[in-house]
């Protein structure tokens, strides 16, 4: 199978960009160390998540750029794309990641914002006189 595909994944309105090259193990999130980029440990925990569910071995490196949103829409975006990339590598995973969750696209966006309203749900207050 050819790995050279440069897996997308995307939650709300970030997309992230999973490239694999050979290494010993590395994640590098816009040229980047994961816990220097995202801040949070629970969001650097939720990105690697996929590669612990398939016990993954450092041969290679995880070359990442994303971009839009905040930092939980990417962290999300990462672990779709680091799950797709891991199903192209071994198809033998997609079970595990499938039942884990983490094949699934979070459908879940900002709903748009409509004419005559000051939000997406917030109307004008009511005035009877």
């Amino acid at each position: 199978m050819k790995n050279d595909k440069i897996n997308v994944g995307r939650r709300k309105s970030s997309v992230a960009r999973v490239n694999l090259t050979k290494g010993n193990g590395k994640i590098i999130v816009n040229n980047v160390a994961p816990i220097d980029y995202f801040k949070r440990d629970t969001l650097v925990m939720m990105l690697s998540q996929p590669l612990k569910l398939v016990d993954f071995s450092g041969k290679f490196d995880f070359v990442i750029n994303v971009k839009g949103g905040g930092l939980s829409g990417q962290a999300g975006a990462v672990r779709l794309g680091l799950s797709k990339k891991l199903e192209q590598i071994d198809s033998s995973y997609r079970a595990v990641l499938k039942k884990a969750g983490m094949l699934t696209r979070d459908a879940r966006v900002v709903e748009r914002k409509k004419p005559g309203q000051p939000g997406a749900r917030k109307k004008f207050q009511f005035s009877k006189r």
